[in-house]
């Protein structure tokens, strides 16, 4: 059985900690969000373009799903443990670094959202872009968004094929030849 390196234990040790943190930023944004905003009219930050509105999410994006408490809680767990799994599995190497904080805010979106729904059925949305009429959002979806985007821009131009390699359930055999 092979022992986790040190290294491998300080990285997983930062990312449970800056987790929580994001996590913690992310539920006191939205607390103050119900204590200044929550029965209030929007406050405008910059007229016509962006405001702070306070709305009681029980879907997804856009009004989807709306009232699926247990669905998005699964899918929050789920994700969390996928999340939790690469993490473990995730080599050393410099070049992955971008992926543990990518990894994290998307865990902390997840968790942090999850939280939400878990305490009070719905989740605490305040940011609106009404310039683009932009659904109403949170620190935890820009969290995932933020993270999903560079993610996406990642695979496509910087990570090859074989990066991944680590990720695979089969265990890599490597056999001499005899000579």
């Amino acid at each position: 059985m092979n022992k986790m390196s040190k290294k491998k234990k300080i990285f997983l040790a930062a990312d449970a900690f800056f987790i929580a943190l994001l996590v913690f930023l992310d539920q006191y944004t939205k607390h103050l969000a119900v204590v200044h905003l929550m029965d209030k009219p929007p406050f405008k930050i910059i007229n016509g373009v962006l405001e702070l509105n306070f709305l009681k999410n029980s879907g997804a994006a856009f009004g989807l799903l709306q009232n699926q408490k247990v669905f998005f809680i699964l899918v929050a767990i789920m994700i969390l443990i996928i999340i939790a799994y690469v993490l473990f599995r995730l080599p050393d190497e410099k070049k992955y670094n971008i992926m543990h904080i990518l990894l994290v805010l998307i865990a902390s979106g997840a968790a942090g959202n999850m939280i939400d729904r878990v305490r009070q059925d719905y989740v605490v949305d305040f940011i609106y872009f009404v310039i683009i009429n932009f659904p109403i959002f949170n620190v935890a979806d820009i969290y995932v968004t933020v993270a999903t985007f560079v993610f996406v821009i990642l695979f496509l131009f910087y990570y090859q094929e074989n990066d991944f390699s680590f990720l695979s359930f089969r265990q890599q055999k490597k056999f001499r030849e005899f000579k």
